[in-house]
C-alpha cells in the first residue's frame, strides 16, 4: 500500500495497531481542507463518502453502483459498465492522494489511500525512512514515485565495492577535492536559483563480472539523457565520476551547490538484470523517488535496455511536471524569495498550463515579463512568455491593447528564445505553437519534429506537438504522441485527456470521447466546456450538453461571431471544422447558418 514519501508505513510504536477512527477523521479533515490536494469537489465528496462508510463498518457497501448513485447522483438505473464516472474519479483521486503525500502531506501522521481494484480506503500510520540492506526480491516493481514497497529500498553506494573503496579511497578523495573546487556553473541560459543535480556512478552489486560494465554504461546513458532537459542543471561527468562512494550529502550540497542526487545500482545474475534508482533531496535527506526495473537479457539486448531505463529514469525525474520540478515548487512556493523570482515564474507557468486558468494568466505573464527584463538571456522564460502571449489570442485570456498583436508578440518572444538557445526544447515548442496559430502549419510542424528529435522524452512537448498534428489532420499520429505523454506523465492528464477527447470526437467515437472529457476536468478552461457540450449533444445527453453550453457562453459569449476565424487559426481541415459545427448546433450554440468549412465542402465535387 502507498504510505509516506518513501512508501513506508508501520514500524513505529503506533504501527502496532491501525489508526483509530478519530485519527482517520482528523486526517480526512486535513485532506478536505487542503488546497494542495489536487482534486475537484466531486472527488473530495468521493473521498469523504468511502472513508465515512468504512469507519461506519459498511465497507462491504462501497461498490461502483452505490458511489454512482449516492455520490455522483446518477439515476437508479445507473450502469457502471456504460458510465465510467466512478472508475475515472477513483483514478483521479488515487493520483491526487499520491501527489499530496509526496509533497505537502509528507509530514501528515496518517496516510489514506484507495488501493487499485476496489474503492475501499486503507488507513495507516506513517514512519520515517530507514536504511535497509539491498534485497533481491523476485517480483518486478512498476509503482509510481515513492510507491515502492519497503523491501525494494536501495542502500547507499557504500554497500558496494568495499574492497575497491579501501584500495582507492585516498585517490578518489583527492580527485573529489580537486573536482569539487572546479564544479561547473550553470549555463547563462539557465534560470537563477534553478535545481541542480549530480548523478552518482551506479554501483555494481553481486558477483557477476559484467555488472561493473553494465553499471558504468547505464551511468553514462542517464547523464546523456539528463542533458536534454534544460530546466535542470546536471553536474558534469568528470566531477560525477570522482565522487567517492558514500560521500557525505552535506558536502555534496556545500561543495557542488546541488540540491538533488540520483543514485542507483545494477545487480546482474545470469541473464537477469535488476536496476534500481532513487532521487534524494540532500538538504532534507528525503527520498523523493525510487524505482526498480527488472530486465531479461534474453528478451532484449543490453543497449536497448540501457536506453529504455535511462529514458524512464530521466523522464520521471526531470520532465517539466516531474519529481524535481514538483519538489522545487513545493519548497519555493508561489511567492519565492526575490533571488528566486525568475525561476519561480517558470514553476508557476507549469501550474498555469495544467489548469489553463484565465485568473492566473495575467499574473504569470507579468512575472515572466519582469524575469526577462532582469535576465534578458533567459531563453526558457522567453519561450514561456511566448505561450502566454499566444493565449491572449487563442483563448481570449487578458488581451493587451498594444500596437503589436498577440500573435506578433508571441512569435517575437519565441524567435528570441531560439536565438538565445537553439536547442532549448521549450523555445522550439513555443516557436512551433506561435507559427501554427500564425497560420503557418507546415513550418510549425517542421519545428516540432526538430524539437521531438532533440528530446523525445519531454511530455510537455509530446502533448503539444501531438495536439498540433491532430488539428492539422494527422489525428492518428497526434493521438499516439498524446498517449505516450499521458502514460509517462499521468499527473498532467487533464490536458492530454481533453485533446484525446477531441480526437475521439473526430473519429465519431462519442462514447470514448465522453469518457476522456470527463477525465479532463479543466473547469476553468473555456474550451473544455465547448468540447464537452458537443460530445454530450452527439450522444443525446441534452441536459449535460445544455449545462456545458451555458458555462461556455458565460465565459466566451462572443466567440461565435468569429467562428470561421477561430477554426482557421487552428488549421482544422474543412471536414473536421464542419463536424464541430454540426455538434455545436445540436448543443444549441448560436452558430452561423453556414460556416466557411461547410460552404467549402458543399462547393467541392463529391469523390469518385
Amino acid at each position: 500500500m502507498l504510505g509516506g514519501s518513501d512508501g513506508t508505513v508501520g514500524a513505529s510504536p503506533q504501527a502496532q495497531s491501525p489508526p483509530a477512527a478519530e485519527d482517520v477523521r482528523a486526517q480526512l479533515a486535513i485532506l478536505l481542507a487542503s488546497p494542495d490536494l489536487d482534486a475537484p469537489a466531486r472527488a473530495r465528496r468521493f473521498l469523504r463518502y468511502v472513508v465515512e462508510e468504512t469507519l461506519a463498518g459498511r465497507a462491504d457497501r462501497i461498490k461502483a453502483y452505490a458511489i454512482g448513485t449516492e455520490v455522483f447522483e446518477r439515476s437508479p438505473d445507473f450502469d457502471a459498465q456504460s458510465d465510467p464516472v466512478v472508475r475515472i474519479e477513483a483514478g483521479r483521486l488515487r493520483r491526487a492522494l499520491e501527489r499530496y503525500y509526496l509533497s505537502d502531506g509528507r509530514s501528515d501522521p496518517v496516510v489514506i489511500t484507495i488501493p487499485k481494484g476496489a474503492y475501499i480506503p486503507h488507513f495507516a500510520w506513517r514512519r520515517p525512512p530507514v536504511a535497509e540492506a539491498d534485497p533481491a526480491p523476485t517480483t518486478a516493481s512498476t509503482g509510481h514515485a515513492g510507491n515502492s514497497p519497503p523491501q525494494h529500498r536501495m542502500p547507499w553506494l557504500a554497500t558496494a565495492a568495499v574492497v575497491a573503496i579501501l584500495l582507492a579511497g585516498f585517490v578518489l578523495l583527492d580527485l573529489w577535492n580537486d573536482s569539487a573546487s572546479r564544479a561547473p556553473q550553470a549555463s547563462v541560459h539557465l534560470p537563477p536559483g534553478g535545481p541542480a543535480l549530480v548523478v552518482m556512478p551506479f554501483a555494481a552489486l553481486g558477483e557477476a563480472p559484467a555488472a561493473k560494465t553494465y553499471a558504468d554504461g547505464l551511468t553514462e546513458e542517464v547523464m546523456s539523457q539528463f542533458a536534454r532537459f534544460k530546466e535542470v542543471t546536471v553536474i558534469g561527468r568528470e566531477t560525477s565520476r570522482s565522487i567517492p562512494p558514500g560521500a557525505d550529502a552535506t558536502r555534496l550540497r556545500n561543495d557542488l551547490g546541488v540540491r538533488y542526487v540520483l543514485e542507483g545500482s545494477v545487480r546482474a545474475a545470469a541473464h537477469r538484470l535488476r536496476i534500481t534508482g532513487r532521487l534524494l533531496d540532500v538538504e532534507t535527506g528525503a527520498v523523493l523517488w525510487s524505482q526498480i526495473y527488472d530486465e531479461d537479457l534474453k528478451a532484449r539486448d543490453l543497449f536497448t535496455i540501457q536506453d529504455d531505463v535511462a529514458r524512464k529514469v530521466t523522464t520521471a525525474v526531470a520532465q517539466p511536471y516531474g519529481i524535481i520540478q514538483r519538489a522545487h515548487q513545493t519548497r519555493t512556493g508561489t511567492r519565492p524569495p526575490d533571488d528566486l523570482e525568475a525561476y519561480g515564474c517558470t514553476l508557476r507557468f507549469y501550474d498555469y498550463r495544467a489548469a489553463l486558468s484565465e485568473e492566473s494568466h495575467a499574473a504569470i505573464r507579468s512575472c515572466l515579463e519582469r524575469a526577462v527584463a532582469a535576465h534578458p538571456e533567459f531563453a526558457t522564460a522567453w519561450a514561456m512568455l511566448s505561450v502566454l502571449y499566444l493565449d491572449e489570442d487563442r483563448f481570449g485570456f487578458n488581451p493587451k491593447a498594444e500596437p503589436a498583436t498577440a500573435i506578433e508578440r508571441s512569435l517575437d518572444a519565441a524567435r528570441r528564445a531560439t536565438r538565445l538557445d537553439p536547442e532549448n526544447v521549450r523555445a522550439l515548442q513555443s516557436l512551433m505553437m506561435a507559427l501554427f496559430f500564425a497560420r503557418q502549419p507546415a513550418e510549425a510542424l517542421e519545428v516540432g519534429e526538430r524539437a521531438v528529435a532533440l528530446n523525445p522524452n519531454d511530455t510537455e512537448l509530446l502533448g503539444e506537438f501531438g495536439t498540433r498534428l491532430g488539428q492539422a489532420g494527422a489525428w492518428h499520429r497526434g493521438a499516439e504522441l498524446l498517449e505516450q505523454a499521458l502514460a509517462r506523465n499521468p499527473g498532467h492528464s487533464g490536458y492530454y485527456s481533453g485533446t484525446l477527447a477531441v480526437y475521439a470526437y473526430m473519429q465519431h467515437d462519442y462514447a470514448r470521447a465522453e469518457s476522456l472529457i470527463r477525465q479532463a476536468a479543466l473547469e476553468k478552461f473555456p474550451l473544455f466546456h465547448f468540447v464537452a457540450a458537443v460530445i454530450y449533444a452527439q450522444l443525446g445527453r441534452a441536459v449535460e450538453a445544455a449545462e456545458a453550453r451555458d458555462e461556455f457562453l458565460r465565459m466566451r459569449p462572443t466567440i461565435f461571431e468569429r467562428w470561421d476565424e477561430e477554426m482557421a487559426k487552428r488549421n482544422y481541415r474543412p471536414e473536421d471544422a464542419a463536424h464541430f459545427a454540426e455538434g455545436a448546433r445540436k448543443a444549441g450554440f448560436p452558430m452561423p447558418a453556414r460556416t466557411a468549412a461547410e460552404a467549402m465542402l458543399q462547393a467541392s465535387p463529391p469523390p469518385r
